[in-house]
Parts: C-alpha cells; structure tokens; sequence
C-alpha cells in the first residue's frame, strides 16, 4: 500500500531510465509514497474477502491448530540428560467433574503433573507467569488447564476427575506456544538469597512465574512428584522449569538465578525510547511527504536517527540487514543499468512488440504484469523489478498510448505477487508456524495470484 521493497527502489530505477530515454521523450514522473495506496487498497480488501470467503476450502484443515506435542520446544534433550518425557496437554474440567473445588496443592504431586496456565469458564483470558496459577489457585467449573505430564499420568489425571483431555491446544496455542514459552534449566548459584528456602516458601511459581518441573543435584534427578518442591534449595541445583521466555528474560538479570538456556527468542524492550522512535518516524515520513528527497534517502534518515538516539543498536542494524539481497542488488543495478544503456532492453522490447504488438494495451500491461509475477517465483522481487522495469519502459515507448512510468508501476507491484510457491521471504516466515506445505500454496496461492492480477489490471486502469 505505501512502500514495499520494489516501491522503494522504483523511483531510483525510474531516474536511471530517464537518463537513457531517446531525445524527445518526456522523461517520466516519480511515485509518491501514497500513489499506489488506492491499488494496494483494493488488493488487500480482495484478499481478505478471498481468505473470508474460501478459506476454509483452500487451506489445511489442521491450520489453525497447534497439536499438543509440538507446541512447547522439543523435550528430547530433557529426555536424555534428566530422563523426562513431559508434554503439554490441554484439559477441560466439565461439570460435576470431582476436581471442583480443589486447590492445585491437592493434586499436583499426587498426580505427577504441573498445572502451568488455566482459563476460567467461557472467558478466553489467560493466567500464566508471575501472579498467575499458584497452589492456592481453586478450580471451578469449565475451568480450562494448561498441563505438563507424561502421558501416562495424563492418562491417569483424567481418569481419576472425570476431565477431557483435547487432541489439539486451542486456547494455549498461542500463549503457550514455542515462541512466547517452553521449558529452560536454572542453576541456583552460591550466594543465591534462595539456598535454604524451598519453591513452597518463595511461591517460585507465583512470584517469578517458573513451574518447577524437576530439581537436578549431585547428579540425580527428581520430579514434580517427588516433593521437590519441598526441598530447600543448595548452591548448584539445577532446576528444570516451564516458563515464559519474556520472564525468563527478566529471570536472567536476577543475581538468585544463573540461567543455562540461552536459545530462546528474546529481544530487549526499551519502552524508555519509544518517544525518540516516534520523532525519527514523523521526521522520515514528514521529508517523504514534502521534501524532494529520494525514498530511500528519507528512510535511511529516520534509520539513521533510530541508531543515533539509541532505539537500535548499531550491532542490532547490521544483524537486521539481509547482505546477501545487498550484494545481489549490487550485482543487479549494474546489469539493470547495462541491459538498459546498451540497447539490450530496446532489442527485447522490439521482439516482443513484434508478437503483441498489434493488442490492446492492457493486454501487452497484462503479459508484462504475468511476467513479473513468473520472475518474482524464481529469484527476489526486487531483483526482478531491477531486471524488468528497463524492459517494461522500453515496450512502453514501442507502444502507442502507453505510460512508461505505469508500465513500470505494474512491474514494481506485480512482483509482490507472490503466493504460489514459498521463495518469498515472508511466505517462508509462515511456513513453519503453520505448518503448510508447498501444496498448500499452490492451492491456495494459485487463486490469490489470479485475483491479484485482475483486481491490479482493473485499479490501475481506473486510477492511472
């Protein structure tokens, strides 16, 4: 709608071509950061219409679900080094279920199990981490529980209270998910304020949202059922806990705890900057708007502030920056500049005008359109706007009636048609989390892509 990688670089590209249009073409006009607004508008309603619609015949059945096994990170390596095979179960406490009215004090080490997170009734709020479940937390009727267990106690928990166990997590997928939750290992280092005072005295659960899955000492491992938390705690103990990596984030600045894991998502809230964040955005956006900067100039500019004043950090930057679309966009801009200096593009447009020549001039718009969309399957989109917006110019100045400047538009938007398959960086982003396959694009992308560039044709048209 406003600036996607293509767009950025359009202009840039636009300006260079200019510099090799014959003697007497009008050079053509750059885009404004809202120009293309009113298209993206339309595309973006299609698409949600599209999904709204037909989604539920177009995409995998199991999409919107996270099956129980995989929604914390993978156990094996708790397996092999403590000998624990816990998953994360949801279940449901129905009516007249005998669990009622229990405190989870009653049940945990009896059953084997650690209750992590729960949802009362019809609502659909959550309680984990600090302040949240405890053992003094009563369970009431359609309580939903977040559980840790092996199978077998499950197996055991459910039988024992009347409970329904569910095939699949639907309301943890989220909140207890393997990006925002899993299971880390905690030392208790010596002159920890801890050593000598048990889990049940400092409420570990509630005042620092860690669920206490095993306790690790002298080379012996003991479970949630096992009374470990009863156990006042020595310098070394390794605990093993379920938590939420933003506490585990927070855990790891508190001189009580030495936290091992370290592969967990994590990034450093800086609430503090969020002021100096907005100033850069407003000063970027405001020499878009009403200065004759170039795009990229005005955004590098706010990026630039953002390091300046502290919002990122200059390692975070250069982390950020993908180098190898910067070394392809070194190589590309060059041969873009050469196909289009050369004579190159004008050779193509020539041979290409001898077989659509004579149609309309959507239709030549269109097949431009297609072959954006096929480039962009096969290598980046912005490669494949650098390549095809000289030859999008140059069959544009072949044709009658045709604009340059959309013909190249149509290049830079069409190469954000890419749902097909999953090369494009943000279809690869999904993928996993999703759980789709390629199959699935191709069913579900296949008609997204033809929506795109019908309902693109159509706007374009209508506004340029």
């Amino acid at each position: 709608m406003v600036g996607s990688s293509p767009l950025i670089l359009l202009n840039d590209l636009i300006l260079t071509s200019n510099s090799a249009l014959p003697d007497g073409v009008e050079p053509m006009n750059t885009w404004g950061l809202f120009s293309v607004t009113p298209v993206g508008l339309a595309l973006v309603f299609t698409g949600i219409l599209y999904f709204v619609v037909a989604g539920s015949f177009v995409l995998p059945k199991t999409s919107g679900k996270t099956d129980a096994s995989k929604a914390t990170n993978t156990m094996e390596y708790f397996q092999n080094i403590y000998g624990i095979d816990y998953a994360l179960f949801e279940v449901v406490v129905p009516l007249g279920s005998p669990l009622i009215g229990h405190v989870l004090n009653d049940i945990e080490q009896k059953e084997h199990i650690r209750i992590i997170a729960a949802v009362k009734g019809n609502t659909k709020d959550v309680t984990i981490g600090p302040n949240g479940v405890a053992r003094d937390y009563t369970i009431e009727a359609n309580t939903v529980l977040g559980v840790l267990g092996s199978q077998k106690y499950i197996e055991d928990f459910a039988r024992d209270y009347t409970l329904e166990v569910k095939d699949d997590l639907e309301n943890f997928a989220d909140s207890l998910s393997s990006s925002r939750s899993g299971v880390a290992e905690v030392v208790i280092p010596p002159g920890s304020q801890l050593v000598g005072k048990s889990a049940r005295d400092i409420w570990l659960r509630k005042s620092y949202g860690l669920a206490m899955v095993a306790l690790h000492r002298n080379g012996e491992t003991m479970g949630a059922g096992e009374g470990v938390r009863d156990l006042p705690f020595q310098a070394g103990d390794t605990l093993v806990v379920h938590t939420l990596w933003s506490n585990l984030d927070r855990i790891a600045k508190d001189t009580n705890f030495v936290v091992v894991t370290t592969e967990y998502p994590h990034e450093e809230n800086r609430p503090h900057k969020v002021g100096w964040a907005a100033l850069f955005f407003t000063i970027a956006l405001f020499m878009v708007l009403f200065t004759d900067l170039k795009l990229s100039i005005a955004l590098l500019t706010g990026a630039i502030g953002m390091v300046i004043s502290g919002v990122l950090k200059i390692d975070e930057a250069y982390e950020a920056v993908s180098w190898k679309t910067v070394f392809l966009l070194a190589s590309l801009i060059p041969l873009g500049l050469a196909v289009e200096t050369s004579g190159t593009a004008g050779w193509i447009a020539e041979q290409t005008l001898k077989v659509v020549g004579d149609m309309p001039v959507w239709v030549i718009q269109a097949s431009i359109a297609i072959l954006a969309t096929f480039f962009t399957l096969v290598m980046s989109n912005v490669g494949a706007t650098v390549l095809l917006v000289p030859l999008a110019v140059n069959i544009a100045l072949g044709v009658e009636g045709a604009n340059p400047s959309v013909f190249a538009l149509t290049v830079a938007i069409a190469t954000s048609n890419s749902f097909i398959i999953p090369t494009h960086q943000v279809n690869a982003l999904i993928m996993g989390p999703a759980g789709y396959r390629v199959p699935d694009f191709m069913k579900a992308g296949g008609v997204m892509t033809i929506l795109f560039l019908v309902v693109m044709m159509i706007m374009m048209n209508i506004v340029f």
